[in-house]
């Protein structure tokens, strides 16, 4: 190795570019560098040609599908001896049911089996008992026909030709009853929007219900899985609560108003009557003034008149101290109860969701993974849990301002969405980093969908006014294991990731 200072050796190596005439690409000037460093000149490992060549290469039987499978692992892993190793496996399957004159295959290729066995009709039954739920049981003549075939594929007695007409009765039976539960599920879907509506036209003041509404809509979309349908119900559990909250503190405002206002008429009503008898006392004061001849007779009767006049001032203070402490009460009610709504929107809209990228926030990342590691202990599927971190985002941020580096994340979100598969799960972790659930999938499968989103990123360009900026991002990918918590697959995918960053940026490793 030279003794040159390396800024000495990128200079000798431009010139030596230069006088060679070689084209400046990368690999020119690296294999230059090496050369007059006297380093090993080891070449890039090339990803992309090498995916290219696995996606073109056939798969003819299992044996090739499953080789093919670990070369595009080994592949993503970078890894020479996993590539050589899945290569030298595939061409042992090349003559296993592909029908060219290949060589002998290096490990004994399976012996086919006959086609109707009892093993395969034992597979259709299982197949049509999986049907089943699917399908209901509001059809009595159809399920009676499913148990006949049924129990027709497990007779070992039973005659292929005649199990064969039952399959294709079956099958067109079966043709309609799918049509009918997709119909029933498309009219079940209209009558969902239909409610969903007619919750905002049935409030009062149905402004504060927009997002609600706008949200179960969006939620309710098709295609439907049983996660989007949890996603629906708690998303209109939480409008019904804030209906009946928000119902509620009306009602009690309104009955408030209610006794105000019947309180009100009857102090009326006792005004009228403390003035009439005042009147009344007032008339009969001066007929005993207009009467009385001595000083000594007027006495009483001023007397009278000004118990009267202090009784009926009393009353009417009384009535104007509790009829203002009432409009006071009133008035404090309202007050709570546009706040009520004011919170109610509030913390709908910032509960589980990230305002900037539309992303579940942190509160909706532990919701979501707790549904799917539940999911996995109940069915036993795996779990692929992705973290990516954008490359160089405190560059993009102090270069273009903050605003640039917002609509940077929501490009990131909007492109990983469209991305994205209808059961998986997008959440933003903090700052510049994301996190994606990949339900019934496995570590090889989701660190494909990763590389897959890294490639639509190079062709969707992210605009920062009429600049165009290429966002990368780096990413770690984790299986959850068995009796894992779904905080620690992500704390191993973060490790992973940081490896990533470590390795050069954009791209994806395993942990």
């Amino acid at each position: 190795m030279t003794d040159k200072k390396p800024f000495e050796i990128a200079r000798e190596t431009l010139k030596q570019i230069t006088a060679r005439k070689l084209v400046p690409t990368p690999v020119n000037y690296q294999t230059i560098y090496n050369e007059i460093a006297g380093m090993p000149n080891v070449q890039p490992f090339p990803e992309e040609p090498l995916r290219r060549i696995a996606q073109a290469l056939p798969a003819r039987n299992p044996g090739q599908e499953k080789q093919r499978s670990l070369l595009e692992y080994a592949i993503g892993q970078r890894n020479w001896s996993g590539v050589h190793n899945a290569l030298v496996a595939y061409g042992g399957f090349a003559g296993a049911g592909s029908g060219d004159s290949a060589p002998a295959p290096l490990a004994a290729a399976p012996v086919p089996s006959p086609a109707l066995t009892p093993e395969f009709f034992e597979q259709i039954a299982r197949l049509i008992e999986y049907t089943r739920p699917a399908l209901g049981e509001d059809d009595g003549r159809f399920q009676e026909q499913l148990q006949q075939i049924v129990k027709s594929l497990r007779d070992p007695a039973a005659e292929s030709y005649k199990v064969k007409a039952m399959l294709a009765d079956f099958s067109h039976r079966l043709s309609f009853a799918a049509e009918d539960q997709a119909e029933i599920r498309a009219t079940l879907l209209k009558l969902l929007h239909l409610i969903i509506e007619n919750i905002g036209e049935l409030s009062l003041d149905d402004s504060w219900l927009k997002g609600q509404t706008d949200a179960l809509k969006e939620v309710a979309q098709p295609p439907l899985t049983l996660r989007r349908l949890d996603e629906v119900e708690r998303r209109l559990k939480d409008v019904i609560f804030k209906q009946t909250e928000a119902k509620g503190r009306a009602l009690e405002a309104q009955e408030e108003l209610r006794q105000m206002l019947a309180t009100f008429i009857e102090r009326l009503s006792q005004m009228s009557e403390s003035s009439s008898a005042y009147q009344g006392k007032m008339e009969e004061s001066m007929r005993q003034l207009e009467q009385a001849k001595k000083i000594e007779e007027i006495a009483p009767v001023l007397k009278e008149v000004i118990g009267a006049t202090r009784l009926m001032t009393s009353e009417s203070l009384g009535v104007r101290d509790e009829l203002r402490a009432m409009r006071e009460k009133t008035q404090a009610t309202e007050a709570e109860l546009v706040k009520l709504h004011r919170e109610l929107d509030r913390v709908s809209a910032q509960a589980r969701h990230d305002t900037l990228t539309g992303a579940l926030n942190r509160q909706g990342l532990d919701e979501a993974m707790n549904r799917e590691v539940s999911t996995v202990k109940r069915k036993d599927t795996p779990l692929s849990v992705a973290l990516l971190d954008i490359d160089n985002f405190k560059k993009l941020n102090d270069s273009k301002g903050h605003e640039t580096g917002d609509a940077a994340l929501a490009h990131l979100a909007t492109v990983a969405r469209e991305c994205m598969r209808p059961q998986d799960t997008l959440a933003r972790y903090g700052g510049e980093e994301f996190v994606i659930l990949l339900p019934d999938t496995p570590l090889d499968k989701g660190i494909e969908a990763m590389t897959r989103l890294q490639r639509e990123l190079t062709k969707r360009f992210f605009l920062a006014g009429n600049e165009k900026i290429l966002i990368t991002f780096s990413a770690g990918v984790a299986q959850l294991a068995a009796g894992e918590s779904g905080a620690d697959a992500i704390k191993r995918a973060d490790q992973a990731m940081y490896l990533a960053k470590r390795a050069g940026k954009n791209r994806v490793i395993g942990a």
